[in-house]
């Protein structure tokens, strides 16, 4: 297998837009990656087009890239429609690494695109909530004590992990606003971030309850948008004068666990390093799936960054701030930047191609080579049913 690299990236603004569609977006974000990689749509040899909900909300299934990408240029080249629910656009991106590592294609296109916003948000919230195995969705009701109704079931599954680990860590709510505080701080500081400000604790704590312990600001948003990257083989990295490589991708996908098994983001963290050749104290900057507030602590133990329990002493330290030792989410993260599923894993690596390109003013780690980025996608389970981990560096 090859180098590869990511020649361009390029991304809409997230947020609820009743005019965009699908389409629309994709065009957009589609245009951006490639104007940024300095190539012109006929360069692209195949393409993987990532959306979770169109089927559902929007009746369009089967041919959604082929759609959505029609009008682009890149109709007539081999399109992949790519659909693992929240890791959707992540997942897109490691087959488009895999079809230039493997010398495939030179030039290939990973895009996510989703128009999550309805007139009816309970049907956005329905879709979301699909995304788990349907046979067992009334047991895992019943153990969570919620189902879902006025709000995405996804929040119940998030409420119970979240007192797990409260249980076990000693975390508490307090610890959850602080990191919705962190994020909306950083999302102010991205023009693409569908929210972002300047909140307290107690402001987070006085949101609406949706599930004990979550309030409404400690959940992501519903909305709507698109990112897309540009991935290149070394001969055609070394003509258009791109220097962020795709230093490792790994998917993997959830399981039963039983005991003390390892979840599915330590297990495809490992495995990522490995290929990296890095380890956790390499990396300078983080995008983790914070569709609410706990992953982001959870998560920052899976992958390596403190030990098990230290989430809520890392993030009282400062250093998963900007200016930190290892900023988490400075893009704002899924809180505030928002989260239309099928799009999230590329915009998380859209953020990470600007940190390691030095373009991103305000929110800038300054010196940043390594860059981590954690998507995951549904559940079986406690455990994600879908998982990307992809390391960049520079």
């Amino acid at each position: 297998m090859r180098d590869v690299y990511v020649g361009g990236a390029g991304m809409t603004r997230f947020g609820k837009f009743p005019d965009s569609s699908v389409r629309s977006l994709a065009e957009e974000a589609t245009a951006a990656a490639l104007a940024d990689a300095g190539l012109a749509a006929g360069a692209v040899e195949t393409a993987f087009f990532a959306n979770a909900a169109a089927g559902i909300l929007h009746g369009q299934e089967m041919i959604r890239g082929q759609v959505a990408l029609r009008h682009t240029g890149l109709l007539g080249i081999p399109i992949v429609n790519v659909e693992n629910a929240c890791a959707s656009a992540s997942s897109a991106f490691h087959l488009a690494w895999m079809a230039v590592a493997s010398g495939a294609a030179e030039v290939a296109l990973a895009i996510g695109s989703e128009k999550l916003t309805h007139p009816d948000k309970q049907k956005s919230f329905d879709a979301i909530g699909t995304a788990v195995d349907l046979e067992q969705r009334a047991e895992m009701e019943a153990r969570l004590g919620g189902s879902g109704d006025k709000r995405s079931f996804f929040m119940d599954i998030y409420a119970g992990m979240a007192r797990d680990y409260m249980a076990r860590s000693g975390a508490t709510a307090a610890d959850f606003a602080r990191v919705v505080v962190k994020n909306q701080g950083h999302g102010a500081l991205n023009p693409n971030a569908q929210y972002g400000g300047a909140l307290t604790v107690d402001d987070v704590l006085a949101s609406r309850e949706v599930a004990h312990p979550l309030t409404l600001l400690m959940c992501s948003p519903i909305g709507d948008g698109a990112a897309a990257l540009v991935l290149c083989s070394p001969e055609v990295a070394a003509r258009s004068g791109a220097t962020v490589k795709v230093a490792a991708t790994v998917l993997m996908s959830g399981r039963d666990r039983r005991g003390d098994e390892e979840p599915a983001v330590t297990r495809a963290t490992v495995r990522a390093y490995e290929r990296a050749g890095l380890g956790p104290s390499d990396v300078d900057v983080v995008e983790v799936h914070d569709a609410a507030a706990p992953a982001e602590l959870i998560v920052s133990e899976e992958l390596g960054l403190c030990g098990p329990g230290e989430g809520p002493a890392l993030l009282a330290s400062g250093a998963t701030a900007l200016g930190g030792r290892v900023p988490v989410n400075p893009s704002g993260g899924l809180l505030a930047k928002g989260h239309p599923i099928g799009a999230t894993g590329c915009a998380q690596l859209v953020e990470l191609v600007d940190q390691l390109r030095g373009r991103c003013a305000a929110r800038q780690v300054e010196g940043a080579r390594v860059a981590l980025a954690e998507n995951g996608g549904g559940f079986l389970g406690d455990d994600p049913a879908a998982v990307v981990i992809t390391i960049l560096s520079r």
